[in-house]
């Protein structure tokens, strides 16, 4: 099997990759004013790990038949995927200041057919992992190592799409398929246990069929240990990580915004921002 090139020797920590997608996010988001950072900051620990841990992949070639797949089905948090994509250098980091302008690469939701590296387009929420089983059953028709990542949100749950996908990765026993729901609980109507009960997700994941691991998505050794569980697991089923997370995650002031789904940040802010987090960092 091929070394894949983004193991490297001498690597920033994965905590340094975490901070950097976070920072990345933050910049993006001062170009606009507001967007969706709450998100962005919360699941930068698990695109850590992703791209600098469990993940093959080229970044000077993005279409490399042989990569794992990572699909970001709730496409608004095109910000937080853009981040890493930069830090993993698949994006130029000087694109970072279009974000979301007339003919970026970067849109605010993310195209498949714009940016290298997306794997899917979003917007539509409830798709990602419909589109991550047939592409998994794909690779598996090619007999191709390659495994099948697919990020969603807890509001997504609330799509009847995503349990047919659930049951039906059970049913085919797909173990090259990776899922992660990050449960913030979160969305435009409110919070996501009360605008649709979920719960109890893991037993529900279970009886369809899945191989479940519960983990705080903001402790990066959990998230590392989960993403090596997941990878190494002998069963032949699809595995899912639950991933509970904090909106705002190193930014206190965004921690603590009551409504957080979509935010406007004074232009002062993001300064005040981007020092919470290096504070953070230091402490």
């Amino acid at each position: 099997m091929e070394t894949p090139t983004n193991t490297l020797i001498n690597a920033p920590k994965l905590a340094d990759r975490a901070y950097n997608i976070r920072r990345n996010a933050l910049r993006m988001g001062k170009v606009q004013g507001q967007g969706y950072i709450a998100q962005a900051l919360d699941i930068s620990d698990v695109l850590a790990v992703a791209y600098f841990h469990a993940m093959r992949y080229r970044p000077e070639d993005p279409s490399w038949d042989r990569r794992d797949r990572f699909l970001l089905s709730n496409g608004h948090y095109a910000i937080a995927l853009y981040a890493a994509l930069i830090e993993a250098g698949i994006v130029p980091e000087e694109e970072l200041e279009t974000y979301g302008s007339d003919e970026s690469r970067l849109p605010m939701s993310g195209m498949a057919s714009y940016t290298p590296g997306m794997e899917m387009s979003g917007g539509s929420l409830g798709l990602g992992l419909s589109i991550a089983v047939g592409m998994s059953l794909g690779l598996k028709c090619k007999r191709s190592e390659a495994r099948v990542y697919t990020l969603f949100s807890d509001g997504e749950l609330d799509e009847g799409s995503v349990w047919e996908a659930i049951q039906w990765a059970g049913h085919y026993k797909l173990d090259n398929l990776i899922g992660i729901v990050d449960v913030n609980n979160q969305q435009a109507d409110g919070p996501s246990t009360q605008v649709m009960t979920f719960e109890p997700l893991v037993e529900k994941l279970k009886a369809f069929g899945w191989f479940v691991q519960r983990v705080d998505g903001n402790d990066l050794d959990a998230v590392v240990a989960a993403f090596d569980t997941a990878k190494s697991h002998p069963e032949p089923k699809p595995r899912m990580i639950v991933a509970d997370t904090l909106m705002g995650k190193g930014v206190p002031f965004l921690e603590q915004r009551e409504k957080s789904h979509f935010i406007r940040v004074e232009q002062h802010e993001w300064q005040l921002a981007l020092a919470a987090l290096e504070a953070g960092r230091q402490a």
